[in-house]
Order: C-alpha cells, then structure tokens, then sequence
C-alpha cells in the first residue's frame, strides 16, 4: 500500500511539473519581450525577413503617409519564432484608431489582425474575417508570396478607409465568382424541375414555382448575384450568372419533355 502511495505520489508530481514546465521555459518569454523592438520608430518590424527591403520602404512611407492625412494607424508585425507580443502595444502606442497586421507562417494563415474598436463602424468584423481568408490563405501565399499578401492587405484596408468604409472585400476572386455561378446554376435548375408542367395541357407549374421560390431565390440572388454585385462593378460575371441560371432553368424545364418524347417513339 506504501509503495503504491508513493507511486501515485511520484505520478501526481511528475504531471504537475510537465504541465507547468512551459510557463518555464524562454520561449514564454517571447510572449511580452521588448528586446525584439527596434530603437527607432517604424511602423513595420519585419522579424520574420517577409519583406524585401525596398517594398519595405515604400509600405513604410505608404503608411505614414495615410496616417497623416486619415489620422488612422497602421502597424505590420512579422514573426516566426520569435516575437515582441505585447510589447508591441506599448512601443506603437495602439488604440481605438489603429489596426495591427501580425504575419506568422507557423499557422494554417498567415495573417491575423488586431484592430481597434472605432474601425468596425467603417470595417465590420466579417470584412476583416474575409481579408484574412483571401490574401492569407495558403493558396494565395504560395502563389504571390508572403510579402504580396501583406502588401495587397494594406492596400485593401487603406483603399476601403479613404471610401469611407467597406461592408465586404472589394474584387471577385475566380474561386468565389465560380461558386456563385454554381449556386446560380442550381437555383435555375431548381426552379426548371418546379415549374415543369405536371399536367396535361398545362404549359408552366406556376404554383410549384412559387412554393420553391425562397430555395432558388436564395441560391440566384443571395448566394449567385449578391456576392457579385457587392464586391465587383465589372458586368461580366454578373451576365454569366444570370446566363448560368437561365439555362439551368431552361435545361431542367424541357428535360421531362424529352424523356416523354423518347417514351413515345419508342
């Protein structure tokens, strides 16, 4: 019994000090470590070597530029492994008007944004979710590299502030243009399968058409042209959608009456 005491003793004590070793050990330290600060002001600290120099130096006068004539803050902070933290709020005096682009290729994305609260009048919480989606993600990073997608995410957020604000994203990427041809595609072909006649003599199912409205109305308008509308001026893709759903409709609505006059002639 003593030695099974001291076992679970020994057990216990053994997983206490693993738990607690991290809050030990230096990398912690990186979490509020202001030996990583430069001792000159700048508005871009660029630890993990993101940017080549000269766009460094022209972001850098970008930014301060639009900070003298908006009054807004704009802050860029890349890291790998090792990073200020919290240092960071104290050293660019961030407040309400200020936003913090943090860059780390240790994640799934490499941007993250921290941002004051008077910007989500002009900026709400689903813009910056989808700035972050769109230029951080692993497919636009390999592509463009990290520095484009930092550059072109000031560009985003200085562009949408001097506008007066943005509900979303600005520029319809192919990825989401096909998408909401998709979607605009499936509610015309939702709608084609509604209003094919049913009986005889009858040209168009109106009321089954209207009973299945909100299904093809969302997927067309919400998810197939608002998408489009909100983010783009160009006509192009908002005509392909409406040319997706019409002959989706019109495919779905004459298929019965092929299938019926192949039963018939065979």
């Amino acid at each position: 019994m003593q030695n099974r005491f001291q076992q679970r003793l020994l057990g216990t004590l053994v997983a206490c000090w693993i738990a607690l070793l991290p809050w030990h050990c230096p990398a912690a330290l990186a979490f509020d470590n202001p030996e990583l600060l430069p001792d000159i002001q700048t508005p871009i600290i660029d630890l993990a070597n993101f940017l080549p120099e000269l766009q460094e130096e022209n972001l850098i006068k970008e930014i301060e530029s639009f900070e003298q004539d908006t009054g807004w803050k704009l802050r860029v902070l890349t890291q790998y492994d090792r990073t200020p933290g919290r240092a960071v709020k104290g050293y660019w005096g961030l407040d309400d008007h200020s936003v913090l682009l943090v860059a780390d290729g240790r994640g799934g994305n490499l941007l993250a944004f921290s941002v004051g609260d008077d910007l989500y009048q002009f900026l709400p919480r689903t813009f910056w979710v989808e700035l972050q989606t769109r230029f951080g993600n692993l497919y636009f990073v390999r592509e463009n590299g990290e520095n484009n997608s930092i550059a072109r995410s000031l560009e985003t957020v200085r562009d949408c502030l001097f506008q007066g604000g943005c509900r979303v994203v600005p520029g319809l990427p192919r990825e989401q243009w096909i998408l909401t041809l998709i979607t605009s595609t499936v509610g015309g072909v939702i709608l084609g399968i509604a209003a094919a006649p049913r009986k005889e003599g009858q040209i168009v199912a109106w009321q089954w058409a209207l009973i299945m409205s909100p299904l093809w109305g969302i997927l067309f308008i919400a998810f197939g042209i608002g998408p489009v509308i909100t983010r783009t001026s160009d006509i192009l893709p908002l005509c392909r959608n409406i040319i997706g759903f019409a002959l989706g409709a019109l495919v779905a609505y004459l298929s019965p009456l092929f299938n019926q006059s192949s039963t018939l002639s065979e």
